[in-house]
């Protein structure tokens, strides 16, 4: 009986210890997740940020009424 108990009470502390690794793992991924957001935004920024300045610069020299600058 009391082999059982003993056993009955490891499998219970075995499944607390997978429960804390598996917030750990779940961190972790997220925090990869981030990193890979924060490397795209850098990456593409520079990109995106040339397109839009040649869209306002396009359309403020196609057209004379408009009297804006870009920045």
């Amino acid at each position: 009986m009391i082999t059982y108990l003993r056993a009955l009470l490891d499998a219970r502390l075995s499944a607390m210890e997978e429960r804390g690794a598996s917030a750990v793992e779940y961190g972790l991924l997220i925090a990869g997740i981030a990193a890979l957001i924060v490397v795209a935004v850098f990456a593409l920024g520079p990109v995106i940020k040339e397109a839009f300045t040649d869209t306002c610069t396009e359309i403020t020299t196609s057209n004379s009424t408009i009297s804006s600058t870009c920045s």
